[in-house]
């Protein structure tokens, strides 16, 4: 005999610690804006383990100009980003990895020349907010990266993929991430009226390439109201 139980509703989702994301203290005066190859090569170099976790991810450091990161200063190559003492950097891996990323404790990093001192650490869990938001997804190659919505297509079938409902998706301004290889395209997504296990599997498997540049990976955010209503005011 097989027999499934019905769901209790009543019954809070407790958010899994396979995945999760490890946020850091740190010392730094200032970073290039555009930092992400520089500061993923000084990072990896520490935790080369890294780079054989295909969960792993590591998070670009912003600043307080950054916002909800729909809005970026445009000159990536003369521009820096300063700093605040309340700014961390913030890496997302597995939950078996936690011990091992301990490491980069202590260490000092060298971003193009600017010294980031990596203090201590605490383990935060993936939020269950309904709203997510990724400020960087590559714009993979054979989709024109001017094109909106050919890449709404394309989010929206990796999204599926996912088992991730697709009910309110917003596309936000395009950035491009300098790379020794080749410039990567990218283009802010926010996702929302997500179930927490939905939400949740979204922030652990992320879409789209380049991870461990801060690309793919989605955070919490407040709503998407508010986005939608000052994109909609400038067009």
């Amino acid at each position: 005999m097989f027999w499934e139980e019905d769901k209790d509703e009543n019954t809070p989702y407790s958010v899994p610690d396979d995945v999760v994301d490890l946020v850091y203290h740190i010392g730094c005066k200032c970073l290039p804006l555009d930092h992400a190859q520089a500061f993923s090569e000084a990072v990896r170099e520490v935790l080369p383990w890294i780079d054989e976790e295909p969960m792993a991810g590591i998070h670009l450091i912003h600043g307080a100009e950054s916002g909800n990161g729909w809005m970026r200063p445009e000159d990536t190559n003369n521009e820096l980003l300063y700093l605040s003492k309340r700014s961390r950097m913030t890496l997302r891996i597995p939950g078996n990895r936690v011990e091992d990323a301990g490491e980069l404790t202590g260490a000092v990093l060298d971003i193009d020349g600017h010294r980031l001192e990596v203090g201590k650490m605490k383990t935060r869990l993936f939020s269950v907010l309904p709203t997510q938001f990724a400020r960087y997804v590559v714009v993979p190659d054979g989709i024109d990266h001017e094109d909106e919505e050919a890449f709404m297509r394309y989010a929206a079938e990796q999204l599926q993929a996912l088992e991730v409902p697709v009910r309110k998706l917003l596309c936000g301004m395009a950035h491009v991430i300098r790379h020794s290889e080749g410039d990567l395209y990218t283009r802010s997504l926010m996702l929302a009226d997500l179930e927490p296990e939905q939400a949740v599997r979204l922030q652990q498997s992320g879409i789209g390439s380049h991870r461990k540049m801060g690309c793919g990976l989605f955070l919490p955010h407040k709503g998407i109201r508010a986005v939608h209503e000052m994109i909609a005011d400038k067009q």
